[in-house]
């Protein structure tokens, strides 16, 4: 009994020790945001002296975020949407009809998870194609980045999805495309409610995509705006570190208000074969 008291204090004790490693930057990073720029300069965890909360509306107004925020926010959204909605179409194909074509396909599509984004020949590809350097050009290419993962855990969800649904719409004279959309596309919304919010995380964190993709400022996502605005204001700590809490807010919101789905979505057969 003792023993096991004293394994289990010593595991709580480890798991609030790695949650300080974790939070502790974070921490850091919010405390400074509104700090001076000379008490930002020095990285102390200590509380201001004087909370400075006009260092957000400076940021705001001169690191160019309100634009920043709604490229991000149309970046994420639409490419997401389609993405999973796509996918799922696809994925519910591969999954009910299990011919060789079908198998090597969705095998061809898991080779998008091993292997980098190749930038070179996606900016010639966009270049032949004449959306390169516009809002739709990083559109497609943030969709079509998110087809393997989407398509590898949106299948292997709907093979635990009973096949005799799809048998008794369709003798009820259901459409295929009322079959799934009325029918499976309901039975999906755990792990579609997962990808999308993994992906559109993805997108509102993915830093070299709109780098290499995207030559003007006013197509600049959230986070290329604060990469500029850092090499404005290096030597401003407290600018750059409430120029990042204002990036993470949205993504840390969407993740706490989606965080069940994502745990369920993924435990319930989005592995299983």
């Amino acid at each position: 009994m003792k023993r096991s008291l004293i394994g289990s204090v010593l595991k709580h004790a480890l798991m609030i020790l790695l949650s300080l490693v974790i939070l502790m930057p974070f921490y850091m990073v919010l405390v400074n945001s509104f700090k001076t720029k000379g008490e930002a300069a020095r990285m102390s965890l200590g509380l201001p002296s004087v909370w400075q909360f006009s260092n957000y509306a400076v940021v705001v107004e001169q690191g160019k975020l309100v634009q920043g925020f709604f490229n991000s926010a149309l970046y994420a959204s639409v490419s997401t949407f389609v993405a999973v909605i796509s996918c799922a179409m696809a994925a519910f194909v591969l999954s009910r009809k299990r011919t060789r074509l079908n198998s090597s396909l969705f095998y061809f599509f898991l080779i998008g998870l091993f292997f980098p984004l190749n930038y070179v020949t996606l900016a010639k590809i966009m270049q032949i194609t004449q959306i390169a350097n516009t809002r739709l050009g990083l559109i497609v290419a943030f969709t079509s980045s998110m087809i393997p993962f989407c398509i590898f855990v949106i299948r292997n969800f709907i093979s635990t999805v009973p096949v005799q649904l799809d048998e008794a719409a369709t003798i009820d004279g259901a459409s295929p495309l009322k079959l799934f959309f009325q029918i499976i596309l309901p039975l999906l919304k755990p792990i579609l409610v997962t990808a999308f919010i993994l992906q559109l995380m993805g997108v509102w964190n993915d830093f070299m995509t709109p780098l290499y993709l995207s030559g003007k400022s006013s197509m600049w996502p959230m986070n290329l705006a604060i990469y500029n605005f850092f090499g404005k204001e290096k030597s401003s700590w407290n600018l750059v570190f409430a120029d990042i809490i204002l990036n993470v807010i949205p993504v840390l919101a969407i993740y706490l208000f989606g965080q069940r789905y994502i745990i369920g979505g993924l435990t319930s057969g989005a592995v299983k074969e």
